[in-house]
């Protein structure tokens, strides 16, 4: 037995060896950076279980802002701080347009729709779906004016609480997701729907998920992972949850035909199906129109309405940027006239501080990881195909070369000496390449109006129970801010 036992530890002994071996040679092809071990990668240091923006930097600083990352025998390639984020992402756009498909993202998606697909289907899918949100009005006053209904919507949502503590990231949401329900379901819902609450419930138990531990260990555990309860199991339930209403929705307009054409996404989708029917090859068909769909919902809400929370914080941790916006806004425009977005290049100030809010707050954790379709160079690396890249977005937001105080909110980031409105390079919120946002504009348009309104109605102060409150965000999918309340006065 003593042999046998001396034996086994002997072959486990070289079988470590001949990997290690192996895992050197490989590590050889790839940028620098922390030495991993067999079979566990970097896993053998607990800070890379939870991969964040803050660790990414920290990396950096000893390895370069291109380096890699082991998790496992597979290996990530990190780019950090904005040149080598831009040079990545828009040098060779096509060689790192693929999405890699891991557990998570194939559990959820399974490579259909836009924002978790890869190849062929996604070229397809985004083709269609930048057409389909063109001729619905994205970039055209007719959806403006929605955006600005939406906006009254929510001042009188704010004005009922006649100045009574409210958290207001609900509302916002509320009023940020039926934007997009009139684009993809052409209509928007009650705020009183409990339908439409339980849908919003569901798509924030989602972007629960991603970038946290349970998101790492799913990634590398997914047979385990898939037989024990947690936070993942919760994201797949309302994933089901949000499949059952978009099919729903597809159905409602099924049988009330088609007669309207372009009236929505589903129509318009429905219409193409119908176009392409005799070409079976092509992938228009209800699973990619599910998944798109669910795609636009999540994206044209959670980023925008996290977007805006922050931003109702950051006005009442600093009143004195909140009243220099209400004081440009009462020079500039005429009492009662509702804000539009083109009054932005009359509000230079206001504009910036928009803009600061989407930099400061920075809500996507990371950056969603590109996987190379081909070998490219990037900087002086080659980067072979079938590498997976993740692209650190908060450090170009962040980054000290770029922006004079890039740890602190300040609006004077967005400014020149005149005090003129100026978009940085760097300003990157909705990535870069061609997988970069195809809501960019929307949710431009609905972050400047919501937030006008907003302050041009109301004062903000924090709730005397938050005074305490922390700007470190809670982490997920999107980083939101911790929980908060706010009083509301009425102008």
């Amino acid at each position: 037995m003593l042999a046998l036992g001396s034996i086994f530890i002997l072959f486990v002994l070289c079988l470590l060896v001949v990997q290690l071996v192996k895992l050197q040679s490989q590590r050889r092809l790839y940028p620098p950076g922390p030495t991993p071990l067999p079979f566990i990668g970097c896993l053998w240091q607990p800070k890379f279980f939870r991969i964040h923006r803050e660790l990414l930097t920290e990396v950096a600083k000893t390895y370069g802002n291109i380096f890699t990352l082991w998790f496992g025998p597979y290996p990530i390639v990190v780019l950090n701080g904005f040149q080598a984020v831009k040079d990545g992402l828009t040098s060779h756009p096509e060689d790192v347009a693929g999405r890699p498909i891991i557990p998570l993202f194939k559990a959820v998606a399974n490579n259909t729709g836009i924002l978790l697909a890869t190849g062929r289907n996604w070229k397809y899918q985004r083709r269609f779906s930048m057409g389909a949100m063109k001729t619905l009005g994205l970039g055209k006053s007719i959806l403006e004016y929605q955006i600005q209904e939406e906006a009254q919507s929510l001042v009188e949502m704010f004005r009922k609480t006649k100045g009574k503590p409210m958290n207001p990231s609900f509302a916002l949401n509320l009023a940020v997701s039926n934007v997009i329900c009139v684009v993809v379901f052409g209509r928007r819902f009650s705020t009183e729907d409990k339908t439409f609450h339980h849908l919003l419930e569901a798509m924030e138990k989602i972007f629960k998920v991603p970038g946290t531990l349970t998101h790492t260990l799913y990634d590398i555990f997914p047979g385990i992972m898939d037989c024990l309860p947690g936070p993942h199991k919760t994201a797949l339930c309302s994933r089901d949850f949000v499949w059952a209403f978009i099919r729903k929705e597809i159905r409602k307009h099924q049988d009330a035909g088609t007669q309207e054409k372009g009236h929505d996404f589903i129509q318009c989708y429905l219409a193409e199906i119908e176009k392409m029917k005799d070409q079976p090859k092509l992938p228009y068909n209800e699973k990619n129109m599910v998944q798109s769909i669910f795609d636009l919902f999540l994206g044209g809400t959670e980023t925008s309405s996290t977007t805006l929370n922050w931003g109702l914080l950051y006005m009442v941790l600093y009143p004195d940027i909140q009243a220099k916006v209400q004081k440009e806004m009462d020079t500039v425009l005429p009492p009662g006239q509702t804000i539009c977005y083109e009054d932005r290049k009359k509000l230079p100030y206001t504009n910036a501080v928009v803009h600061e809010i989407q930099r400061f707050s920075s809500v996507i954790a990371v950056g969603l990881p590109r996987y190379c379709i081909r070998d490219t160079m990037i900087q002086q690396f080659l980067i072979r195909k079938g590498s997976i890249l993740l692209p650190n977005m908060a450090s170009a937001l962040y980054d000290p070369n770029e922006w004079e105080t890039p740890l602190q909110f300040n609006p004077n980031h967005f400014l020149d000496k005149d005090g003129n409105f100026t978009c940085r390079e760097a300003f990157i919120p909705f990535s870069l390449g061609h997988r970069a946002c195809l809501g960019e504009n929307l949710a431009k348009t609905e972050i400047f109006l919501f937030f006008g309104n907003l302050l041009q109605t109301f004062t903000f102060q924090l709730a005397d129970g938050s005074k305490d409150i922390k700007l470190d965000p809670v982490w997920g999918g999107t980083l939101q801010p911790h929980y908060f309340e706010i009083c509301v006065t009425p102008r």
